[in-house]
């Protein structure tokens, strides 16, 4: 696996292209790491994908009517197998973080990469989770100049949880 820098996309992993994204205007500084499950602690489905694509039916379980309407992507999807997903090139923009700030700086998704990991805040993530996350995290290394990896939670305390507890971070590189 590489990066294609000038088409942003990574070789050799499945490419869906997500409508919710824009242009990007600053230099990635930060990966943002988040967790995502539709419904929440259900994996056999692709939910998450649907939502990604703006093509997940509302109607289809209680929980995601709150989602009608919703525009949100992430640059990565990484499943409980470790199988790699792309939605957004990473010289796009990412509707991935929402309202958030890293230190003193708002709107995080103009100099992030946001990265989903199936999974839920109540349990732990596999270890193809971590394996498929540190390949990305080395590519992405060598390429921005990155200065954090943070959660969802750090640059949206108020709203935000995840990836949660049960997420190791010891077991990532670290920038």
């Amino acid at each position: 696996m590489h990066l294609n820098f000038e088409s942003g996309r990574l070789t050799d992993v499945v490419f869906h292209a997500s409508p919710n994204h824009s242009k990007r205007s600053s230099q990635v500084e930060l990966v943002v790491i988040h967790c995502i499950s539709l419904p929440q602690g259900e994996y056999n489905n692709d939910n998450v994908e649907k939502l990604f694509l703006n093509s997940l039916d509302s109607r289809h379980h209680k929980s995601f009517l709150g989602l009608k309407k919703l525009n949100v992507s992430s640059h990565i999807y990484i499943k409980r197998t470790g199988e790699i997903l792309q939605f957004v090139p990473f010289n796009r923009v990412a509707w991935h973080a929402g309202v958030s700030s890293f230190n003193g700086r708002e709107n995080c998704n103009e100099f992030s990469i946001g990265i989903e990991l199936q999974g839920s805040v109540d349990q732990s993530f596999e270890e193809a989770q971590y394996k498929a996350l540190n390949e990305i995290i080395k590519i992405l290394k060598s390429s921005f100049p990155l200065k954090a990896i943070v959660g969802h939670s750090d640059i949206a305390p108020t709203r935000k949880t995840d990836p949660g507890p049960w997420f190791d971070w010891e077991k990532i590189i670290k920038i």
